[in-house]
């Protein structure tokens, strides 16, 4: 699959150059790579919200043609309906698929519970933490039972404890129900500990440059503990030696010409 957009000069920029990834059924698959290398364009062509310039995307088989059904998307940002209460957020989903009102919020209640939300039912977006808003995007994105689960960064703007808690929690809810996942993010250490499969994706335009599975037994147990082991350390080694190069080579693109002026007007 290949993605062309047009700059605002009229010329063609290509995001995505000859993708070729496969993920199978009930398969966690993090995606990791310098910024710009085209991660989260991977994700709207997997939910049918962008379509490739060239090449085709298939879920189960079958092109996609219109946003992708079963299919739940966690952005980088929360998505959440600041003047809904956190109940009706999680509820919009199974309302839109035609659920009755009652059983959607009964549903949404329950949810709220397993992610350890309970009480905060009738709270809205701005009286909760960080966190505590992305538990709701959880809940709404697994109420709708999805089959293909895509994450783009879902954690990324989070303290390092608050981060270790939602990835320990998000592992024990995919363990329950084994949606495929595709979780963009650019912490290596976060991808080996909750991936089956880690793909390396090259500087733009990006495509896949290595692919690893994942041996690390399962269930993983706490995340932050996990990285201590020996065989953590060996993949993280081996992965960040193909990660390095392209992380070295998008920053050589940005990185201003050597014995140019600095902003104080010395050397860079």
């Amino acid at each position: 699959m290949t993605k062309r957009f047009l700059t605002p000069s009229g010329t063609a920029f290509t995001a995505l150059r000859d993708v070729d990834l496969t993920v199978e059924p009930g398969q966690f698959c993090a995606v990791v790579g310098p910024t710009g290398c085209g991660k989260s364009t991977t994700l709207t062509m997997v939910a049918g919200l962008d379509r490739p310039s060239a090449g085709t995307v298939r879920v189960g088989g079958h092109p996609i043609d219109g946003i992708a059904s079963g299919t739940s998307f966690m952005f980088q940002t929360d998505a959440l309906l600041p003047w809904k209460t956190v109940i009706a957020n999680v509820a919009l989903g199974p309302i839109f698929h035609g659920t009755p009102k009652k059983t959607a919020y009964a549903d949404a209640r329950e949810w709220l519970r397993v992610v350890g939300l309970a009480g905060f039912e009738n709270h809205h977006p701005h009286q909760l933490s960080g966190g505590m808003r992305k538990r709701v995007s959880l809940a709404a994105a697994l109420i709708n039972e999805p089959s293909i689960l895509l994450m783009d960064e879902p954690f990324g703007a989070l303290d390092v404890q608050t981060k270790a808690i939602m990835s320990n929690e998000l592992l024990s809810l995919w363990d329950q129900t084994r949606p495929s996942v595709i979780f963009v993010t650019h912490d290596l250490e976060e991808a080996i500990a909750l991936a089956d499969r880690v793909v390396v994706m090259t500087a733009g335009p990006g495509t896949v440059k290595a692919v690893y599975d994942i041996d690390l037994p399962r269930p993983r147990g706490a995340v932050q503990e996990i990285r201590f082991e020996p065989r953590f350390l060996e993949l993280h080694h081996q992965i960040w030696a193909a990660l390095r190069e392209e992380v070295e080579r998008a920053y050589a693109r940005t990185a201003p010409p050597s014995g140019s002026a600095g902003p104080e007007g010395g050397p860079s």
